[in-house]
């Protein structure tokens, strides 16, 4: 259950944020906090990271709820005997989730943190969750195949 609430807080706050977003900031806007290094910018997104796969919402839609379901069945078999795949699988879920209502709601997804000085695709905190789950996953399979290795 532990791991379901990490999920829908990461949900949660990416909506919240996505919220306060589009209800404050026209389309395009910027707001620095740091000077020409790091930006809000309000952005919408009608395809999946980088921008790729533009206006195939229904994919997304049907990739997602997959993904879901199979995080949810995963987490059903581990729960708690792998703490750090689990804690990992709910920050993808709630990630998921998050970017999955913008989806079904709207069809494009609000993203917002801009990274000016490198130029890094606009993102927002569900992708933020989505990749550092992806990262502690592919931490956690390199640790397990040294373990095995060694």
């Amino acid at each position: 259950m532990f791991y379901y609430l990490i999920a829908i807080a990461v949900a949660v706050i990416d909506q919240l944020t996505k919220y306060v977003v589009a209800k404050n900031m026209e389309i395009g806007e910027s707001i620095p906090l740091i000077e020409g290094v790091f930006h809000f910018t309000s952005h919408r997104n009608m395809g999946a990271a980088f921008g790729i796969l533009q206006n195939q919402r229904w994919l997304f839609i049907i990739i997602t709820i997959a993904v879901v379901v199979g995080i949810v069945w995963s987490l059903s078999r581990i729960g708690k005997s792998q703490p750090r795949v689990s804690f990992a699988l709910s920050l993808v879920l709630g990630g998921a989730v998050g970017n999955f209502i913008d989806r079904l709601l709207t069809g494009q997804v609000v993203d917002f943190f801009d990274f000016v000085l490198i130029r890094f695709p606009i993102f927002n905190v569900a992708d933020t969750a989505i990749t550092i789950g992806v990262a502690l996953l592919l931490i956690d399979t390199l640790l397990q195949g040294r373990k095995k290795t060694a």
